[in-house]
């Protein structure tokens, strides 16, 4: 784990790493704090990957680039591009289960399923909410997680789309799912 002081050298870092993560988060904040240390603990264990973090309190130029609005988020870099942002506290061996699920391929001409966009809106007290990311961490499956107890806007902007309040919801490509509905899920994504 190694820390970064601004967006200069974060650039730098990513030229020379192939697969890369950045956890964003403030120093002070109980859920940021719990991602830190849970972070640092996966970070013993993780092989092959390369961990970078800022406290955004200190490091002010590198959300803004990559419009991060709410820590922690925890973002994941291949070949220096931005490809997914997984926010909120996770336990250790889920940083891990997102480290290992971090090679996606897009569709080609061999048959490979083609990337789904998916976000899954949570809270951070959300049990189903961790069964819904533990699922599409099991299959593969690259998401975004926006939690709406920290995002105003973007609970209303769930709620607009499904009419519904309750957590989990989950947007795949577009169609909402309330709650964590397996076989939906399963079938929406390609997942037997």
């Amino acid at each position: 784990m190694k820390g970064i002081s601004n967006i200069n050298v974060l650039k730098q870092e990513l030229q020379s790493n192939e697969n890369a993560w950045l956890l964003l988060f403030k120093k002070g904040s109980e859920q940021s704090d719990c991602a830190f240390e849970n972070y640092a603990k996966a970070s013993k264990i993780a092989k092959n990957t390369v961990l970078y973090y800022a406290d955004v309190s200190e490091v002010r130029d590198i959300h803004g680039e990559f419009n991060i609005d709410s820590v922690p988020s925890l973002l994941n870099f291949e070949k220096g591009v931005l490809k997914n942002i997984v926010k909120g506290c996770h336990k250790p061996e889920q940083f891990n289960a997102i480290f290992e699920k971090s090679v996606f391929v897009v569709a080609g001409s061999n048959g490979e399923m083609p990337r789904k966009n998916v976000t899954v809106y949570t809270t951070p007290t959300c049990t189903w909410c961790t069964t819904v990311k533990r699922h599409l961490q099991e299959n593969g499956i690259q998401y975004r997680e926006v939690d709406v107890s920290a995002d105003q806007k973007a609970a209303e902007e769930m709620v607009r789309r499904s009419g519904q309040q309750g957590v989990p919801q989950t947007d795949i490509n577009g169609q909402m799912i309330v709650g964590f509905d397996k076989i939906r899920i399963n079938s929406l994504l390609g997942i037997n």
